[in-house]
């Protein structure tokens, strides 16, 4: 398999080549465009009712496609992102796991296992949902971001506003806090943010859907 990721960080997209017998994971709707001969398959997103707890409360699709190359040549199959921004590649190996918010994961090809975690009231409180997906195994893993994509190394602990935290390491842990004192987060507009704490690396995107939809608003009406 031969991957380049294209357009980063503001319109961002993945050349999968897909060797014989080989196949990739992705998104529904991720699908920008494809060879002609290969086959696409749509099944639940890990099983029926993982499926309905992903959509219900992780703000997963229920449903994902499986591009799959049963030819004797390679092929391309093309996906990218419903929102203008940056895309990471990842390859996991070993013990090696990774916590998503929601809508961020993309793609994924190989042994990547993807288990539902209860993510807390912390998560449901910043608005990414009661469920978090967190990424194992052997594979490639593809997720996306609004905006372009900020790694952090944190050691201790790392304000992040609301909607901007993409990804983590599964050893960091998040709390809710002001963003400053009472009366200034109030008066700033900033109000509660993720207080991330402990040692591990931090995703951040630098644009959020929130700010968006806030800044959009008052011009509709």
């Amino acid at each position: 398999m031969k991957t380049v990721v294209e357009g980063n960080p503001s319109f961002s997209h993945v050349h999968i080549d897909l060797e014989p017998g080989e196949s990739v994971t992705a998104e529904s709707g991720a699908m920008q465009s494809m060879s002609a001969e290969l086959e696409m398959k749509a099944r639940s997103n890990g099983g029926f009712f993982s499926g309905l707890v992903k959509k219900w409360f992780g703000g997963e699709s229920f449903f994902v496609n499986e591009f799959s190359n049963g030819g004797s040549r390679p092929m391309r199959v093309t996906i990218s992102q419903n929102v203008p921004g940056e895309i990471r590649e990842l390859k996991l190996s070993g013990d090696q796991e990774i916590c998503l918010q929601k809508g961020s994961w993309l793609a994924s090809a190989g042994d990547v296992q993807f288990k539902t975690v209860w993510a807390g009231f912390v998560s449901w409180f910043s608005g990414e949902g009661l469920i978090k997906l967190k990424a194992s195994g052997n594979g490639t893993l593809w997720f996306g971001a609004y905006g372009g994509i900020i790694e952090r190394q944190v050691k201790g602990e790392l304000k992040v506003d609301d909607g901007h935290l993409v990804a983590y390491d599964p050893s960091l842990k998040l709390k809710v806090a002001l963003a400053g004192g009472l009366i200034a987060s109030i008066t700033s507009g900033e109000g509660f943010v993720s207080k991330v704490v402990g040692d591990g690396t931090v995703y951040i995107q630098t644009r959020s859907l929130k700010g968006l939809a806030s800044w959009l608003n008052p011009k509709f009406r």
